[in-house]
């Protein structure tokens, strides 16, 4: 088990700016992630922990970000499709290139949900089919 989970809370307020801030640990059980996942989502340059000597600590904008990071793998978003959002909300771009650039993935993302739902749909009936047949040709064999 990752020593970073066992060890207590350390959720604090940071002195120097009076921003709470979070333990890898801390971050990782609030959100059902492991710690691997937050350094993963830190080498992607998704997150950016302050660091104190080996410690990371994270802002309360890492935990914003990790809630985003989250919901957009929800989505089926690929790791760089997330930095390229953000990259986007960092940049002079700002909100309005985001909101645009997030909606046209939005729209691509149900396109490929509705044409898999629709070849479910279609392998289902398929499916249901063939149970027809296979169980018209048991009832015949039984009753000979």
């Amino acid at each position: 088990m990752d020593r970073a989970l066992d060890s207590g809370p350390t959720t604090r307020s940071d002195s120097t700016s009076g921003s709470i801030t979070y333990a890898i640990g801390e971050l990782a059980g609030e959100f059902g992630v492991t710690s691997r996942a937050l350094r993963l989502y830190e080498e992607e340059g998704l997150l950016k922990p302050r660091r104190i000597g080996t410690r990371r600590i994270y802002s309360e904008r890492n935990r914003v970000r990790l809630r985003l990071i989250l919901r957009g793998k929800r989505l089926g978003w690929s790791l760089s499709e997330i930095r390229e959002l953000f990259d986007l909300y960092d940049s002079s771009h700002g909100e309005e290139a985001q909101l645009e650039l997030m909606l046209a993935k939005l729209d691509q993302r149900r396109e490929m949900l509705e044409s898999q739902k629709r070849d479910i749909e279609n392998a289902l009936e398929e499916l249901e089919h063939i149970v027809c047949n296979a169980q018209n040709a048991l009832d015949q064999i039984r009753t000979g």
